[in-house]
């Protein structure tokens, strides 16, 4: 069974809109311009692209790097993994042809079949929407999360407001940057 991983930039109030900059949102690009730069606050992302096995992200997401990700050497080892888009109204041919295996999975059910198969972990970047499904349905295995000392208010948060059994969490590891960023990392106990 494969681990499906939730990771993000989000700030202290569970904020993940617009982190790199991202037009529409008043605090649009909040993870550069109100924190300090500490390049081992990031060592995370590097080893999510080494350690995954695949790349998974919702659908306004997937446009959204889709343009931009093939090309940026930051995330040259996502070119060579699988990704799978989970959306009701992508189509085929809203495929980009210049990032590898792509597959648009249809529905949750989907999702936990692919789970079942045999792979390395597979990591969902961006995408409130899915994750808040994804975390309903009970799907996520852990969380990567860098978060950031802001307080930003509205935006699209991480976690999903709906109202359910408490979902117990345990740290597995964690660090404090002198930026004030801090990396936590949570398996979800099932």
């Amino acid at each position: 069974m494969r681990t499906l991983v939730s990771t993000a930039f989000v700030s202290l109030d569970g904020v993940v809109e617009a982190p790199g900059g991202e037009p529409g949102y008043r605090n649009s690009g909040w993870t550069f311009k109100d924190v300090d730069f500490v390049p081992e606050a990031y060592e995370i992302k590097a080893r999510e692209q080494e350690e995954s096995g695949a790349l998974m992200l919702g659908r306004r997401s997937y446009e959204a790097f889709s343009p931009v990700w093939p090309g940026m050497d930051e995330f040259a080892r996502y070119r060579v993994l699988p990704k799978y888009v989970v959306s009701t109204t992508l189509a085929e041919d809203d495929l980009v042809t210049d990032w590898g295996d792509i597959t648009i999975l249809r529905s949750l059910d989907d999702v936990a079949a692919l789970k079942e198969t045999e792979g390395g972990p597979i990591i969902v970047h961006g995408s409130a929407d899915l994750n808040h499904s994804l975390s309903d349905a009970g799907l996520i295995d852990r969380y990567h999360l860098l978060v950031f000392p802001l307080l930003l208010g509205a935006g699209k948060r991480l976690y999903s407001d709906t109202s359910r059994d408490t979902q117990k969490l345990k740290l597995v590891e964690h660090e404090v940057y002198s930026n004030g960023l801090q990396k936590n990392v949570f398996d979800v106990v099932h």
